[in-house]
């Protein structure tokens, strides 16, 4: 597939913008390693599929996608919108230098950027905030003004409440990162045994606090318990497994960490709106994944 939502950037731009008018959504799932701004307007009941995460979009759209690792697309889903506008915009981790995402200035930035290899959505209230910025911006022929105004929209919503993250954490295959060296700690623990039985006493000692005491200062850190935490690792891993294994779901149930094949289904299906049956189905289509 030869479209503007898979083509790689040129080799002599760090960004690229394009703005489309759709009747229909019908893009591949692909993935790409350049991140990807997408603003979509009069957009309602869009099926969006962001690594495992698969939702229903509201009439504003707006997500930042990060990584190679992670999948995406949307699809007409419900949606009887007869046109749909769509702002994407494609830019390079070298937009801006390492050395400047380290500086306090930006810090809100880059911790935005992390964020984004899971995929994040912004809420109604943070694109209402710069709608006249991401409307303006294809009719500004500047390349400099446009990349002065792309850093300005990235340090905006990086300000913004009420942003949340889409695919889970197993699923887009993330490092340990820059966290607090307890919570990094227990979860690089979680991640090499999560399918045996890992208890809070267990955790909390590695911790060196009380039971009671690290699973609020869990909490606090994470804004996840535990257990839901063990539960979101393990339906990370089966979704990555459904996407990329042919087991069967039975196979993949045990392989994943739980010990009965009901209760799999049932916490997929509570956490993901879909059976994992379903879920997969939306990956057998065939995919443009671009190198």
């Amino acid at each position: 597939m030869t479209d503007e939502y898979t083509q790689a950037l040129p080799e002599n731009e760090c960004f690229h913008i394009a703005e489309r008018y759709q009747t229909e959504f019908k893009f591949p799932l692909h993935k790409h390693k350049d991140l990807e701004l997408h603003f979509i307007e009069n957009g309602s009941g869009l099926r969006r599929i962001v690594g495992d995460s698969m939702e229903f979009t509201e009439n504003y759209e707006m997500i930042l996608i990060r990584g190679d690792r992670l999948e995406h697309t949307w699809e007409q889903g419900v949606c009887q919108a007869k046109m749909i506008r769509e702002i994407i915009i494609w830019f390079s981790d070298d937009l801006l230098s390492h050395t400047v995402l380290e500086m306090r200035e930006f810090a809100s930035i880059h911790k935005m950027l992390k964020q984004a290899e899971q995929g994040i959505c912004f809420p109604l209230s943070a694109i209402m905030k710069v709608y006249s910025q991401i409307d303006n911006f294809p009719s500004e022929e500047n390349q400099l003004q446009q990349y002065l105004k792309l850093v300005k929209l990235l340090y905006d919503i990086s300000n913004c409440e009420g942003i949340r993250t889409l695919a889970s954490s197993a699923f887009a295959n993330l490092g340990k990162g820059s966290e607090n060296p307890r919570i990094a700690k227990v979860k690089d623990y979680i991640q090499s045994h999560y399918l045996e039985q890992v208890t809070l006493p267990l955790l909390a000692d590695m911790a060196g606090m009380t039971p009671v005491s690290f699973s609020r200062y869990f909490k606090q850190q994470t804004g996840k318990n535990i257990s839901d935490f063990i539960i979101d690792i393990r339906l990370g891993m089966a979704s990555r497994m459904l996407l990329d294994s042919a087991k069967s779901i039975s196979e993949i149930c045990f392989d994943s960490g739980f010990n009965n094949l009901s209760n799999f289904n049932r916490i997929f299906k509570k956490k993901k709106g879909i059976t994992p049956k379903v879920f997969r189905s939306h990956y057998r289509k065939d995919k443009y994944i671009q190198q």
